[in-house]
């Protein structure tokens, strides 16, 4: 994990090791859907053995992996910006259009969360599991939680500084 950001705020840097560890976590998850799959694909080209139910867990992996990058890309402002129109603008107007920007994800994102923790009560409630492995269908909307929780976090905090004057730092 990188150092924190210098002059940052405690509250900032904690989000930061936070989003390190998210992103950490779901490079682990990764790895580890990307070997299984490389192990199924080895195992039904040479021995006409794949694992069983190995695109369910593609699947449910590569949920947990996006909402565990969302916060890395969320504090080191990675996503996309189009500032065609903007250029000319004054800086104190472009970061008060950055906090619109950042305020108008953040809601997105608390409403994606949110609607997700209720499609997993949902399925837990109806006792939904997976096709193949049987597995409970609840585990990745849980799993993915804590990073579009994060997300959350991270981006209002980036819009309470920039709404303050303050530069957020990438």
């Amino acid at each position: 994990m990188e150092e924190p950001t210098p002059g940052a705020s405690p509250t900032m840097r904690r989000l930061e090791w936070l989003c390190d560890a998210s992103a950490a976590i779901g490079a682990i998850v990764l790895v580890a859907v990307a070997l299984m799959t490389t192990v199924s694909v080895v195992g039904r080209a040479f021995f006409s053995h794949p694992i069983l139910g190995d695109v369910e867990l593609v699947q449910l992996g590569c949920a947990v992996v996006v909402t565990s990058f969302l916060p890395y890309t969320q504090f080191r402002r990675a996503n996309i910006i189009v500032d065609f129109f903007t250029t000319g603008a004054s800086a104190a107007a472009q970061r008060r259009m950055d906090a619109l920007g950042v305020l108008l994800y953040t809601a997105m994102l608390a409403l994606v969360a949110w609607r997700v923790a209720v499609g997993g009560l949902d399925i837990y409630a109806a006792q939904e599991r997976s096709m193949l492995m049987d597995l409970p269908l609840w585990i990745p909307y849980l799993l993915m939680l804590p990073g579009l929780a994060l997300c959350v976090a991270i981006g209002t905090a980036q819009c309470a500084a920039l709404l303050r004057g303050q530069e957020v730092q990438a």
